[in-house]
């Protein structure tokens, strides 16, 4: 494990792992100051706490005092061309992620999940099939829960599911997780990496950059995007629900199937999963190959199968009294993942849109919204954007609230129909986080229409 004792640390966003980072700064002997450039007044929780905890902090700006440190943390949610990190790189200060900082803390076996769509559910349903294992397990990263938070938890044999982000990956140095795996990649965050997209693979491709001797390096042997970029790592094996390999897990009519070294070490029918969809049975793939790696019985694993439900904000059905069916899909921060959304559905939807865009391609998903949706509200600051693509193709109307859109759709679409909220774009034009965006859309629909 890594010292730093007596260090001083920059932490430059007081988002949630920025909070824990500090924290876990101070456990380790350390000096952390806490720098966001958001007002007090749209943080002021976070700086309570932490000024609580004894922690310095300053809102409002990014000051000379930033750079009296030897190590800087960057949260996720900045990004690298901010004028404090510019202005830090060159001065020679380091610079790292809030996952690098507790990795290298961590004594646990860490498996992690990046790739654009299906990271929070492959992640969840890992976590389950740890937790019945009976070992010491964890779930952290993009899913909720910062990796500051649970590092110095963990012991040797304490098994992680780490959720990533592209951003959490551009800061690392040293991270190596036993077992790792890109899900899929399709365009996503394209703002965020110059609107090259061979500059986001890039940063997926980072989970795999120290991985050496028997650690895993888990691929989605459908996606073409990964198979013309070429796998690289350490212990390569893949997983498909469209062709058999010879090492992973893939789908064979309605079981998916393990080999390893063309023996087959692990099957279960499909029939009693709860999940539901071919790119669900891919989340539970990868999630089947990871933990075999990590060394859980083939018996936990089907156990942990069969009970996963689905995780809240993807596809997250919310109950009603109305006849509607209202969806809460708000971890659908991109064009794909809305592809899936409008596939799972036979009746006609009204479709919630919009929110920070991130270089969408609405063509994406023009087919299905013109076969599946009966009408889009527009929300957030891409509205126009939405407006301008398909107002000359169905009925589009913009929305000033989230509220507004289910009390529209409670109004507007008959029993049997679907309100769909899965917005393909980011959440911080209008809330917190998806999540706070799942949430209130959650709440409107009980006041509405429970």
């Amino acid at each position: 494990m890594k010292s730093y004792q007596k260090l001083k640390i920059s932490i430059i966003g007081a988002a949630r792992s920025g909070e824990a980072a500090a924290y876990l700064a101070v456990k380790c002997g350390a000096t952390p100051f806490v720098s966001d450039k958001s007002p007090y007044e749209s943080i002021s929780e976070v700086v309570d706490r932490l000024k609580l905890a004894g922690i310095e902090v300053e809102t409002g700006k990014n000051s000379e005092s930033v750079f009296n440190c030897d190590l800087m943390i960057v949260s996720p949610g900045v990004p690298m061309e901010a004028p404090v990190i510019v202005e830090a790189q060159k001065r020679g200060i380091r610079l790292i992620s809030e996952i690098e900082f507790a990795s290298s803390l961590c004594k646990g076996r860490i498996f992690a999940i990046t790739g654009t769509n299906g990271k929070t559910t492959t992640t969840a349903l890992l976590h389950h099939i740890f937790s019945l294992s009976g070992i010491k397990s964890f779930s952290a990263g993009n899913i909720g829960t910062a990796f500051s938070e649970i590092a110095l938890e963990c012991d040797e044999n304490s098994l992680v599911a780490l959720e990533l982000s592209s951003f959490q990956l551009d800061l690392i140095e040293q991270f190596k997780p036993e077992g790792a795996a890109i899900l899929n990649i399709t365009p996503d965050h394209l703002n965020r990496y110059g609107y090259k997209i061979e500059n986001y693979i890039a940063s997926k491709y980072r989970i795999f950059m120290n991985q050496s001797g028997t650690d895993l390096s888990l691929y989605n042997a459908d996606d073409p995007v990964l198979k013309a970029h070429g796998y690289k790592g350490a212990l390569i094996e893949f997983f498909s629900t469209r062709n058999e390999v010879s090492n992973g897990t893939y789908l064979s009519g309605k079981r998916l199937v393990t080999r390893i070294a063309g023996k087959v070490v692990f099957s279960c029918d499909t029939s009693d999963l709860k999940l539901r969809g071919e790119h669900n049975y891919a989340n539970a793939a990868a999630a089947i190959t990871l933990a075999l790696k990590a060394g859980v019985p083939t018996g936990i694993i089907r156990d942990g199968l069969f009970t996963f439900e689905a995780v809240e904000h993807r596809l997250e059905a919310v109950p009603s009294q109305d006849g509607i069916i209202y969806i809460n899909d708000s971890k659908a921060t991109n064009v794909d993942s809305v592809i899936y959304a409008l596939k799972s559905f036979d009746a006609p939807i009204y479709l919630i849109l919009g929110g920070i865009d991130k270089g969408n391609d609405y063509n994406l998903i023009k087919y299905l919204v013109l076969k599946n949706v009966k009408k889009i509200y527009a929300i957030g600051e891409s509205a126009h954007k939405v407006i301008d693509f398909f107002g000359k193709l169905l009925p589009v109307e913009k929305v000033t609230s989230l509220e507004d859109c289910v009390l529209k759709g409670h109004e507007e679409a008959n029993q049997g129909d679907v309100v769909l909220l899965s917005p393909a774009c980011a959440s911080f034009d209008m809330f917190r986080s998806y999540e706070h965006r799942g949430k209130v859309f959650k709440e409107a629909v009980r006041e509405i229409a429970g």
